[in-house]
């Protein structure tokens, strides 16, 4: 699997819609012991394990 580039912006609203839906109580895809949202989602993001992507 390819890994995609993400410009700062994609990647920055990547990592806060995935820190929302955290903050709201959905299950993390990895495990961590963070309890701040958005460093659990930049953990994700960097495990490349978030199911969103950036359509053109």
């Amino acid at each position: 699997m390819v890994k995609k580039e993400y410009t700062k912006y994609e990647e920055t609203r990547i990592i806060s819609a995935r820190a929302f839906q955290l903050s709201k109580g959905v299950v993390p895809l990895v495990k961590t012991k963070e309890m701040n949202p958005i460093n659990q989602a930049e953990e994700e993001f960097k495990k490349d394990k978030i199911p969103f992507d950036v359509c053109e």
